[in-house]
């Protein structure tokens, strides 16, 4: 029996049974529509993500044409000092130095503007504001451009989930590259003449054993860092609200003990994954469950499958806050036991950011809303087939000081 296409209109519809076929019945299979080989255990995938080789080469053609050449494809040496240039400025203090102020603001602005309303259309009023104007912000950009980068981020998000080829979406991300880096490389430029209090600076002037990155490699990313830092929390958070509004008990639980907020974002990384598949390229003939994928292979990991692994997981697809395999602060390091966040030598370096801000943003909402519900009680639909959240949640809430 053929495994199921995982480009069908059934997949958009609900992933979830079909992920569970294959994973089950078809671990190792070829896609024709992706031109892809395709692996979905735990396990498996756990040994490609930390495999050297399984490389990162295919991004010179996924993300490479709207972004520059970017951090998520370089390795050896090269990666390593990338990440070494750039991952302290999201990491402890300094991220806290460098966001945590922002995210706070920018969270308390949005919310401001309809906190009386008692309703809210939660995915275009907050979760997908949020995140890219706090990497703006941080950035010190031009809070007037925010406009411009909110049009560029969902121009670069439809290229990178252009599934069907569409030429204008082709066209408009490529357009996006070469509008982002006029952009960006003249404030590069000045940046490094004339440091400022904000993340680019601190960027452009940081030193490795005597080097920096060039500026070429500063524009990209940071191409990378306005989609990647904005994606991840966007979607992901419109999950955890979607997972947390479906099950009132979890919701009630969170909103009594804030501690748990985080808890509750780690576990809609794993059972609602905002990113579906990742791909990787072998660089040697590797085998999987005695099939062989040749050297130059494209390879899909089905991260959102993995994370619903029995093998793996009790009860993989329940939703539960308080489940026994849950083990929060592991979830946001590289030894997470979902993959959302990719594993080894490129487990995504904005992590801790998305969580910071999931974690305050949740918290600012608790506070102004109460006895909210889904608007007409519709449960909102999860779009995207490798990226995928609900992207429209109307909802409905008491303001907490009028009740």
């Amino acid at each position: 029996m053929s495994a199921p296409n995982i480009m069908s209109s059934e997949y958009e519809k609900d992933p979830y049974p079909i992920l569970a076929d294959i994973r089950e019945n078809h671990p190792i299979y070829f896609q024709e529509g992706l031109n892809s080989w395709v692996i979905s255990r735990h396990e498996d995938i756990k040994f490609a993500l930390r495999n050297p080789s399984f490389t990162t080469d295919n991004y010179s053609w996924q993300l490479e044409p709207v972004h520059g050449r970017n951090i998520m494809q370089l390795e050896g040496s090269e990666h390593r000092h990338t990440r070494a240039v750039v991952i302290p400025t999201l990491r402890g203090a300094k991220l806290r130095e460098n966001f945590e102020s922002i995210v706070v603001n920018n969270s308390k602005q949005l919310i401001d503007a309809w906190r009386y309303d008692g309703k809210v259309e939660l995915v275009s009023q907050f979760t997908q504001r949020l995140p890219l104007s706090v990497i703006i912000d941080v950035l010190g950009l031009d809070p007037q451009d925010k406009g411009k980068f909110h049009r560029w981020y969902n121009d670069i998000h439809d290229f990178l989930t252009n599934t069907t080829g569409d030429p204008d979406l082709t066209a408009a991300g490529l357009r996006t590259h070469d509008e982002l880096k006029a952009y960006m490389m003249p404030l590069i430029q000045d940046r490094k003449e004339s440091p400022r209090d904000d993340l680019i600076s601190q960027i452009v002037h940081a030193e490795i054993n005597g080097e920096r990155m060039s500026d070429i490699d500063i524009k990209s990313y940071i191409s990378f860092l306005l989609v990647a830092g904005s994606e991840s929390t966007d979607l992901q958070m419109s999950n955890m609200w979607l997972r947390l509004l479906e099950n009132p008990d979890q919701l009630q639980a969170v909103r009594e003990d804030r501690s748990l907020i985080k808890t509750a974002f780690a576990e809609s990384l794993r059972h609602t994954a905002a990113v579906l598949m990742i791909m990787r390229q072998a660089s040697e003939d590797v085998e999987f469950h005695g099939v062989t994928v040749p050297a130059g292979s494209t390879v899909t990991l089905l991260l959102a499958a993995a994370n619903r692994d029995p093998r793996k997981f009790s009860e993989p697809d329940t939703f539960n806050i308080f489940r026994d395999d849950l083990q929060t602060d592991r979830e946001f390091t590289g030894a997470a036991n979902h993959m959302t966040f990719s594993l080894g030598r490129h487990f995504c370096i904005g992590t801790y950011l998305a969580a910071m801000e999931a974690e305050t943003a949740t918290n600012q909402l608790l506070d102004a809303m109460d006895d909210i519900a889904f608007a007409d009680g519709h449960i909102p639909q999860a779009v995207g087939s490798f990226v995928r959240a609900p992207r429209y949640m109307p909802l409905t809430f008491t303001p907490t000081s009028e009740k």
